[in-house]
This record gives structure tokens, sequence and C-alpha cells, in this order.
């Protein structure tokens, strides 16, 4: 059996966007409260029970709240031009740097309805 394990998180930061289309707001300095999911996916072990220790994904959230929560994105060494995608990627690179070994990522603005899923293949 395959199981997948989640932990939800939430951030609040600002950013600028230089796009095409609704550029005028998006150009300026603006902010959203973003959420992001981050997900194991695998056998459970017959030693502990558990996929992963869900202590291991917090402290990952932790870390990732730490460089991301309250902060100006566009200034966030390594994530880039701060889009949905990008913001995912980021997630990647710091749980590849923590040893968790991610199935799945997404990140989305609620309260306008975009989201972002990476899968890992």
């Amino acid at each position: 059996m395959t199981f997948e394990i989640s932990q939800s998180f939430f951030f609040d930061a600002a950013h600028t966007l230089q796009r095409e289309i609704g550029c005028e707001g998006s150009a300026r300095v603006h902010g959203h409260t973003y959420r992001g999911e981050v997900s194991v996916t695998g056998a459970v072990d017959p030693h502990t029970g558990m996929v992963i220790d869900l202590g291991q994904l917090r402290l990952l959230v932790a870390q990732l709240r730490e460089h991301l929560d309250h902060r100006l994105l566009d200034e966030v060494p390594g994530l880039g031009i701060p889009t949905l995608e990008n913001l995912c990627a980021f997630i990647v690179q710091l749980a590849v740097l923590s040893d968790v070994r991610l199935s799945r990522v997404s990140v989305w603005r609620e309260g306008i309805g975009d989201r972002c899923d990476f899968r890992f293949e």
C-alpha cells in the first residue's frame, strides 16, 4: 500500500510582478496570503509505522516560513521571479537540502483562486 503524508502551512508575503495582462496592479508592491503543502508518498516503514516522521515535514515547513513569511519575495535569494511556479521550485530546492524526498509541492492563493502543483515523476 502507498500513502501520502502532507503538511500544510501559510505565509504572508509581498512582491511585484511584470505581466502582460493585469499589469498595472501587479507591477506595484502588493501582498498575498499564500497557502502551501508539502507531501511525501511511500510505503509504511514496518519499524516506525510511518511513511515519514511528521516532525521532519514540520522542520521543513519551519525553514520555508523563515525564508518566505513576511518577506518581499523579490528579494529572497534563490527564488527568482516571484511566481507560483518559482515558489514551488524554491520549496523543492530547500527540501532537497533538508534530505526530505517530497512527492508533491503545492502553493496557492486562496483569496484569488490561483494554484500551482509540482509533482515528482
